[in-house]
């Protein structure tokens, strides 16, 4: 099973959620967070996050040979190694837990990938096991996640918007709005599934959802 493969950084269904995995997402985000702003993080958010967006870049290279084994391993076997699918998700909880700390969808300092990454994040990315997946999808899968990304990069746009002004209320009341926590939540949720149906990691293509969970 992948989550023996990088113990701690495979976060699968919980099993109370087993009984409904047709219903679900493979990709879901799951948020805990409060609203409430640590003023002085918020203040300095920016310059708080340019360790991880070194560790990022740094570990981006390896992501992207692990992304192109997986295509390979998914085209031959029509279904991802577990061991490419736990470290590329681990890496994508990663970036989820950056994400959400730099557009104010969470407060916490967010851990390390492959050094203590957090296990009780408030906002997490769980990604069920690997599933077979049908091989002209995967030998196509840039092409059809074309709309998608298209998707992703107006959201992302919209949440960076957002967190400008999001930013100027935490410095003032020390919480952010939650209609924003939410919409930026949302599209966050939809950003991992994109990136994690162009890894392989899913044959599901993203979801509009409102839920993030």
């Amino acid at each position: 099973m992948a989550a023996n493969v990088l113990p701690g950084y495979y976060r699968p269904m919980s099993e109370a959620g087993a009984a409904s995995v047709s219903a679900q997402h493979p990709i879901r985000l799951r948020v805990t967070d409060d609203l409430r702003r640590t003023r002085s993080t918020v203040f300095f958010r920016l310059f708080l996050g340019i360790p991880h967006f070194f560790w990022e870049a740094l570990l981006s290279i390896v992501v992207i040979l692990a992304v192109l084994a997986n295509w390979f391993a998914t085209l031959f076997a029509g279904q991802s190694p577990p061991g490419l699918h736990s470290f590329i998700a681990g890496y994508l909880r990663y970036a989820t837990h950056v994400s959400a700390y730099m557009f104010l969808i969470a407060d916490p300092y967010p851990g390390f990938f492959l050094i203590n990454l957090k296990q009780d994040y408030p906002v997490d990315l769980e990604v069920d096991p690997p599933d077979v997946q049908s091989r002209w999808t995967v030998g196509f899968r840039i092409i059809l996640a074309i709309p998608a990304m298209i998707i992703t990069q107006i959201l992302r746009y919209l949440s960076g918007a957002l967190a400008v002004f999001s930013w100027f209320i935490a410095i003032f009341t020390a919480r952010v709005p939650e209609g924003i926590r939410n919409f930026a939540a949302f599209a966050l949720r939809y950003e991992t599934q994109t990136y994690a149906y162009i890894a392989l990691l899913t044959p599901r293509y993203p979801s509009f959802n409102v839920g993030v969970n």
